[in-house]
């Protein structure tokens, strides 16, 4: 084991020595290290003033999670470029051939670049926090509990393995050090934004939903580094002198993918989506699984958590509650707000939000969509139960009529989604990163026209016209 790491640790090693011979790193990051808690403190002691002359009654103390979070972030940012220079900058200086060339696996190599780029900008922001804490801790400030500590220092490790391993992402798939600091936006933004949500539940003080946000972000990062690996070829990057962008190979190789050499529309729903539907199999039986756990997750926290408040609701409180649900709206005004079209564009829209949400996450972010999707349904039977109605009529009435179109869509959209994830992280010999891409793409809108789209189509128009009148008739039996 020991024989198998020296490669890392030596490769590591001569990563570190280079850095610590760039001074244009160096000191951009040791000023930022030491003089940003001072301009944050100041900055939050600022804030707090001038809102409470407005009768906010802002304490500063609750401004010192966020800043912590905030601190440990910015000396991230300045580190990223060693990250994104790791390998395409050491092929502009003409120094990665012999690096390639040593008797070195491509994870060893990988994981070699990946230590270092970690390292670097966690011991700057970690200093910078102890920093902050020294600071705070002579203005007699309040420290934030262990608990909300360790998830700030968890945060701050998860977003920088995040941003490192995309940074190497990026740097393996470029030609040139030009063309990966542009695309560092792509990096910077989405966690700037990602922690605007995690501030929020700073404030909110929600520490369960905030240890999920942690998982999430590492489970993230461990998918960026398989990435990474996968698809890191010796070959490739001396290979590739100059990137272009061949708008008509992406369209061809998307087309020839979605069409698959069909003479038909029989042909190709027997032949090509039947095959891209087996492909999906495994992932749909997946979800088979994560719809039955949130189904059951989400009716036992709603057993759990709301029996107590409608136990000590009154008699006529639960009656009115029962009848308000009871009283649904005339047929004719039903039909006339929800429109057969409405109810397919949101659903599709829905499907394809999930989509889009998997393609940026590795599939994290799509399938937590569908969870909270699938619980929905959990939930509201628990509540029916403890509230004395019976849930089993209602649902037979109220859902599995358009249900038995509109679930299946919704399972399969979303095993595709789980799909293409599973598949951006398998090495796919023989192929670059933006074949396989494409090939995903062309098997998600084979699968989404040619199945999703009609399913969803059907169930829109028994949901609008048919589901209604069944339901009406049950609870008004």
């Amino acid at each position: 084991m020991f024989n198998k790491l020296r490669p890392v640790w030596l490769v590591a090693r001569r990563e570190i020595r280079d850095q610590f011979r760039d001074w244009r790193v160096l000191m951009p990051m040791a000023i930022l290290t030491l003089a940003f808690p001072f301009l944050m403190n100041e900055f939050a002691r600022q804030a707090v003033d001038f809102l409470n002359q407005f009768d906010a009654n802002l304490i500063l103390d609750r401004l010192v999670p966020f800043s912590i979070m905030i601190i440990g972030f910015f000396p991230i940012t300045v580190s990223l470029v060693v990250a994104l220079e790791s390998f395409v900058g050491e092929k502009e200086r003409g120094t990665i051939e012999p690096l390639l060339s040593a008797p070195f696996d491509d994870w060893q190599l990988y994981f070699g670049k990946l230590l270092v780029g970690v390292a670097t900008p966690l011991v700057a922001s970690y200093l910078s926090i102890v920093l902050y804490l020294l600071m705070i801790s002579r203005q007699g400030l309040n420290f934030p509990t262990p608990s909300v500590m360790l998830q700030l220092i968890l945060l701050t490790t998860a977003h920088a393995v995040l941003m490192v391993s995309a940074a190497i992402v990026i740097s393996v798939q470029s030609t040139s050090v030009k063309a990966a600091n542009l695309l560092a936006s792509f990096i910077v933004i989405p966690v700037a934004i990602l922690m605007q949500g995690e501030a929020v539940l700073l404030f909110w003080g929600n520490e369960q939903v905030l240890w999920l946000a942690v998982a999430g972000v590492l489970i993230i990062s461990l998918l960026l580094i398989r990435v990474g690996i996968a698809h890191f070829q010796r070959e490739y990057l001396l290979g590739r002198e100059i990137d272009t962008l061949n708008f008509r190979w992406m369209l061809k190789t998307f087309w020839m993918n979605f069409i698959g050499g069909a003479r038909s529309v029989w042909d190709w729903y027997g032949r090509v989506l039947s095959a891209s539907l087996r492909r999906i199999t495994p992932a749909a039986m997946f979800i088979l699984l994560i719809a039955g756990v949130s189904l059951w997750a989400s009716y036992d926290w709603v057993m759990d958590n709301a029996s107590e408040a409608i136990s000590r609701a009154s008699s006529d409180d639960i009656s009115r509650l029962q009848e308000n649900i009871g009283e649904l709206p005339d047929l004719d005004n039903l039909s006339g707000h929800l429109s057969a079209s409405f109810l397919f564009l949101n659903n599709t829209r829905a499907v394809a939000f999930i989509f889009v949400a998997g393609l940026v996450s590795f599939s994290v972010l799509g399938i937590l969509l569908y969870m909270v999707n699938v619980a929905l349904i959990g939930g509201l039977y628990a509540f029916l139960e403890l509230i004395g109605m019976q849930p089993l009529p209602i649902f037979l009435a109220g859902v599995a009529p358009h249900g038995i179109f509109e679930l299946p869509a919704l399972m399969i959209g979303s095993a595709v989604v789980l799909y293409i994830g599973a598949a951006i992280v398998t090495p796919q010999t023989g192929k670059s990163m933006g074949e396989v891409i494409l090939e995903l793409l062309a098997d998600w809108a084979k699968i989404f026209i040619g199945l999703v789209v009609p399913l969803l189509a059907i169930a829109a128009v028994i949901e609008a016209y048919v589901t209604p009148e069944i339901l009406l008739n049950v609870i008004g039996g």
